[in-house]
């Protein structure tokens, strides 16, 4: 599989921070924003993870075409898998935690994801701040939803702010105000686009904005995209995204959602054709109520560094593998890869 790189028209590294000094930035970044999230949303940080075993369910399957990276364990006989993402183990660990109703947990995910497409955000290694807390009583709604995820913006903007301070030539601006969407008043304004192309159009126009319901399938028979139906609640999820100055596009930074509870699991596996989960440990655990109800979701740290430093390619804040063409697209435009 090809990459799909692009590096925009005028687009001169040499005016942006050095390898070293955008060395210096991310590590900046990662420790203000996480004070900044933690603060807001009543986190602790805890240990994560690097794989699972697949008998227990909690492994995220994301889209349920991609193929995790698995290998046998001597020292067990069995089988582990590298981590997807951390979806379904941080809702196991509040429960097995004791944490309360209004707190919850933070962790580095860092997962490795094969059949990722490569362009300019997309990489095959993946490293997020997961998060996810317990929902007090009445919490369980879109409202709270959204108060969430104006204090993750909020985050995210303030540590642009402060990260000015030390490198106020970066060329970045982001917007607070964020526009709330449903995946179909998307597909109702831009019949004619994909979904894709209807994020973009979106974003241009708003800038920030929190794109709900994904998972589902729309009027049209299509979905907007993929989620899996063993996390979040399909009626109360979304994409946090971002306009992109630099790249001319809607930039993700967050899938986030509140937790399916009985009800809704009971459906989505249905809908999914995933019955067969129900009878896994974790899927167990909620459809008799034992799981804690919960909220969180995944924020992508190179995605955020990326982003606050004007950076045209993921490669530029972060370390991976890339292919010839990627590679030579990059050294002809001045584009440092990691």
């Amino acid at each position: 599989m090809m990459s799909k790189t692009i590096i925009p028209k005028g687009y001169e590294p040499q005016f942006s921070l050095s390898v070293m000094e955008t060395e210096s930035a991310i590590l900046k970044i990662k420790a203000i924003f996480e004070k900044y999230l933690a603060a807001a949303l009543h986190l602790k940080r805890v240990s994560a993870p690097l794989f699972l075993d697949p008998e227990t369910g909690l492994n995220d399957d994301l889209n349920g075409t991609e193929r995790a990276v698995s290998f046998d364990i001597k020292g067990t006989g069995t089988t582990a898998q590298v981590v997807h993402s951390l979806a379904k183990w941080k809702r196991m660990a509040l429960y097995q935690y004791g944490f309360h109703p209004g707190t919850g947990l933070y962790t580095d995910m860092n997962a490795i994801r094969r059949d990722e497409e490569l362009d300019n955000l997309h990489s095959v290694y993946v490293d997020q701040w997961d998060w996810e807390a317990v929902l007090g009583g009445g919490d369980r709604t879109l409202e709270h939803l959204k108060s969430t995820v104006v204090k993750i913006v909020d985050a995210v903007c303030r540590t642009l702010e402060d990260i000015k301070v030390d490198y106020p030539y970066l060329p970045v601006s982001l917007s607070k105000n964020v526009s709330f969407v449903t995946t179909q008043e998307l597909e109702d304004l831009y019949p004619s686009l994909t979904p894709k192309e209807r994020e973009n159009a979106y974003l241009k126009e708003h800038k920030t904005a929190f794109i709900m319901k994904i998972g589902d399938v729309l009027k049209s028979g299509i979905k907007h995209d993929g989620r899996a139906p063993d996390y979040d609640d399909w009626t109360l999820n979304g994409d946090i995204v971002f306009w992109n100055d630099l790249l001319g596009c809607a930039f993700e930074v967050s899938s986030m959602g509140i937790r399916v509870d009985a009800k809704s699991l009971d459906e989505q596996l249905t809908k999914a054709g995933c019955d067969d989960r129900r009878k896994l440990p974790f899927h167990q655990m909620i459809l008799n109520g034992t799981l804690p109800l919960t909220m969180g979701g995944g924020i992508g740290q190179s995605r955020i560094c990326m982003l606050l430093l004007g950076k045209v390619h993921i490669g530029e804040v972060q370390v991976s593998i890339w292919d010839d063409e990627t590679k030579k697209a990059c050294e002809a435009a001045g584009v440092h890869l990691l």
